[in-house]
């Protein structure tokens, strides 16, 4: 557990993919609100209906068992750069995108960018910033693990060339080698602490030793990959342990991603301060979050199941 039982917001996990434990353990850990990307399932989606569903889950069944666990729940929505390239699947996907930016909980347009940066991929990256642009929607960028930096650059690029303020833009996946040309362009800089792939937490400890907490988030984007949903309150222990102020703490792994995502007026502070009582007892749509356990009402979670 965190010193001091410091608040931290993970806004960028795919909880989709991982089970209901995670959900109890974050908690227990500072966990208090998380925001769910759209993102590729791994395995390439080939009808239309499978998106909507998707989506559906994400405003609702995702948010109702998060929140069954006393975390916030937000989500963001777009066709991921992956599965742009099909583009027959990808223009019926951009006709359901205006009947869910706007739902309730939904805090920007993403994950869009780009992969492996073809001309399928800008084309609705384009299409998706002009969307974000009329419907005045934050974006979440997704740059891509290959040609990291080019990838990223263009991203940014792109998104000025659309019209979109950098500081309604979020550009995720970030490192070392590109984080002064984010911080120096204006745009919001994530790291997703992620080990192996795209930034572990020891490396992040010197990058706010370097840079500080201006404009800086820190996120899991755990999912069904080697991930870890504690990432963001194990990285803010280490960066306390470290000598880094516990106002800079504070501000990449709970503030900014208030303040960035704050800005689509569905995610309040207040949500989580003032949360509704626990009653597990409640069902979605005849569904519970359990699977014959002991329904959780108005207990604190100190005394749950917590496998020590």
């Amino acid at each position: 557990m965190l010193i001091d039982n410091m608040m931290v917001i993970d806004p960028h996990i795919h909880m989709t993919s991982r089970t209901t434990y995670d959900y109890l353990v974050m908690k227990e850990y500072g966990v208090v609100a998380i925001i769910e990307p759209s993102f590729w399932l791994g395995q390439p989606r080939t009808h239309v209906g499978t998106f909507q569903d998707y989506f559906n889950s994400l405003i609702g069944w995702e948010r109702f068992r998060a929140e069954q666990f006393g975390i916030r729940h937000y989500c963001t929505i777009s066709i991921n750069p992956k599965e742009a390239n099909n583009e027959p699947l990808a223009e019926q996907v951009m006709e359901l995108l205006p009947l869910y930016a706007c739902k309730e909980g939904v805090v920007a347009l993403g994950e869009v960018g780009f992969d492996d940066m073809t001309e399928a991929e800008e084309k609705y990256f384009r299409l998706q910033l002009k969307l974000a642009k009329e419907l005045d929607k934050l974006v979440l960028v997704h740059t891509p693990h290959r040609n990291k930096k080019e990838g990223t650059s263009r991203s940014m690029d792109i998104c000025l060339d659309e019209g979109l303020d950098p500081l309604q833009v979020i550009i995720d996946h970030a490192n070392e080698e590109t984080v002064d040309e984010v911080l120096d362009r204006g745009f919001w800089c994530a790291f997703s602490i992620y080990p192996n792939t795209k930034m572990g937490n020891e490396r992040m400890v010197e990058l706010v030793k370097k840079y500080g907490s201006d404009r800086i988030i820190i996120d899991s984007a755990a999912d069904w990959g080697m991930s870890d949903p504690l990432a963001v309150p194990k990285t803010a222990q280490l960066m306390l342990e470290s000598n880094i102020p516990e106002t800079q703490v504070k501000a990449v792994c709970y503030g900014n991603a208030l303040k960035a995502y704050g800005q689509s007026g569905e995610m309040k502070e207040e949500h989580w301060l003032e949360p509704t009582a626990i009653d597990q007892r409640q069902l979605y749509e005849g569904n519970s979050v359990l699977r014959g356990q002991t329904p959780m009402v108005e207990k604190p979670f100190q005394e749950s199941i917590i496998i020590r």
